[in-house]
Order: structure tokens, then sequence, then C-alpha cells
């Protein structure tokens, strides 16, 4: 995978564009959108996941289909200053905690969570802050999606864990 910024044009927005849209489009079907042959959609798809532009593809789905039913933002505290790949480390023994990251502000770190019920984001939550330098949480709760289209309206795990067991891991779909 190249490193270096990638450079593509107004056909391969709209290639990508397509594809984000619907990862099972055929190229032939994308082709014929955007005025080229199955063949080059393809070896323009080749191009852009080899320069890293494109990094996988997903299948996105209901959560609660998969027994995801309750959902939160956490606003994460720490004692001091505690690195981002120590954050990391914590964050991977959660299961139930779908993206992470460190933010500007008065928090250190925001969480996704998703739980099957309100028990089992409280014991999540008990989980995360046993840790001895997070300092306090503050959760918000997600009643609706007001753009339900939006990825984070879906998900990309295989499976809801089981009891908040670590052995099951949200995986991207590839």
């Amino acid at each position: 995978m190249n490193s270096g910024a990638a450079s593509f044009d107004e056909l391969d927005r709209k290639i990508i564009t397509a594809l984000m849209a619907n990862a099972r489009t055929s190229f032939a079907e994308i082709g014929s959108s955007v005025g080229l042959s199955a063949t080059a959609v393809k070896r323009r798809v080749d191009r852009l996941r080899e320069t890293g532009v494109i990094t996988g593809f997903t299948a996105t789905v209901k959560p609660s289909a998969l027994g995801w039913r309750t959902e939160a933002y956490v606003e994460v505290y720490c004692e001091g200053a505690a690195p981002p790949r120590r954050l990391a480390e914590v964050v991977r023994n959660h299961p139930e905690i779908t993206a992470a990251m460190t933010v500007t502000g008065g928090a250190d770190a925001l969480l996704h969570v998703r739980a099957r019920d309100v028990e089992h984001f409280e014991e999540v939550l008990e989980r995360i802050r046993v840790e001895p330098f997070i300092r306090k949480t503050i959760s918000v709760m997600v009643l609706s999606h007001l753009i339900p289209d939006s990825p984070e309206a879906g998900a990309t795990q295989a499976v809801p864990p089981e009891d908040g067991d670590p052995a099951i891991r949200a995986a991207d779909v590839r």
C-alpha cells in the first residue's frame, strides 16, 4: 500500500460514491453510470485499493437485528495525561465499544458503545470505570437516529458479544 497522498479524478470519485452507496454494485453497473467499461472500472478500483483510498468493503447491519438495542456515547476523563495507546489497549478489551477516539475539549476520549439493554450497558460502563487512570465518565444515551442511513446508525459487527465475552470482536466484513 502506498502511504503517499493518492491522486484521483472525477471518475474515481463517482466510482467511490457508487461503491459507498452499495459495495455490491457490479463493475458493469458502475461503468454504465460513469461511462467506462467494467474492465476499466475494475482497474480503477484495484488502483484505489493499492493506494489506500479504498480500505475495504463492509456490510451495514441493523444493530437491533444482532441484539444491540441500547446505544450510548461515553465521554472518558482521565487522571493526568493518559497516552492514546493506553486508552486503545483498554477499549480493545471491551467488545461493546464499537468506536473510540481521542477528542478535544474537556474529555480525553469519546466511546461509542452498543449493548443488549440498559443493564448490559451499565455493566460495560462499570468495567470501563475500574481502569485505574479513568477519573470519570459521562454517558449520553442515543434515543433515535435522525439520519438513519448514516454509518453511525448501522454497524459492521459480525455478531454481538455474548455476556461481554471479549473473544467475540467487532470486525469489518472484507
